[in-house]
């Protein structure tokens, strides 16, 4: 199987799986939203402090994915979007924004846990490991703040400090600004994708590189 065609079943295993990771849009936030693709959608989607996979020389083109690390449809497109980086790391700007959705028991917590890795500076790896393990704690109605703790120490972060970052309300506050975010620009499930601030609708792998490859001319 080639590797677009891969991608692309994928990314329709996302838009199947993607119909129930849904979350009703906030009325008040909809009437605030950005116009899509504006200079102020594009500023919203990625802020100054967002986590970047890969930051592009000219800053010129930035993709924004928000996710939810319990998600199915988001661990399915994950070796696409890695492809993307690969692809086009040295040209694109790539941000990772936080979108856990209320109906994962785990996803809150999965955040939190990337989120006070990248504190100590290993976000993408943090990031990487919840995809990679997602089969292991995703789906399940129970806490697992101690898998989650495994994985920190796996990383060799400084255990005192992941522990009291885990439990920071300034770590909650972080993730949320994200996800108000998400909310102001109609994001309404996970992945959600946006380039300069424009949302995508891809059916394929194609339709990310085309529309990076328009954003690029």
């Amino acid at each position: 199987m080639t590797r677009n065609v891969t991608f692309s079943l994928a990314l329709i295993v996302v838009f199947v799986l993607g119909l129930s990771a849904v979350v009703p849009a906030n009325r008040s936030d909809a009437d605030s939203r950005p116009t899509a693709g504006g200079a102020e959608a594009a500023a919203v989607a990625a802020r100054p402090d967002s986590h970047r996979l890969a930051s592009a020389p000219d800053g010129r083109v930035t993709f924004v994915e928000f996710l939810d690390f319990e998600c199915e449809a988001c661990r399915a497109v994950y070796p696409a979007i890695e492809q993307l980086r690969r692809e086009y790391g040295d040209r694109v700007g790539f941000v990772v924004r936080y979108f856990p959705l209320p109906s994962h028991f785990n996803a809150e917590r999965a955040a939190t846990a990337v989120e006070a890795a990248a504190q100590q500076g290993r976000f993408e790896q943090m990031y990487q490991r919840m995809y990679e393990t997602q089969a292991e704690w995703g789906e399940q109605r129970a806490p697992k703040d101690e898998v989650f703790r495994g994985f920190a120490v796996d990383l060799g972060l400084d255990m005192a400090a992941f522990d009291a970052a885990y439990t920071a309300p300034a770590t909650l506050d972080r993730i949320n600004a994200d996800v108000a975010d998400g909310h102001a620009l109609g994001v309404q499930g996970t992945p959600t994708f946006f380039v300069d601030g424009v949302r995508l609708e891809p059916a394929g792998y194609q339709d990310l590189t085309d529309a990076l490859d328009a954003a690029l001319a």
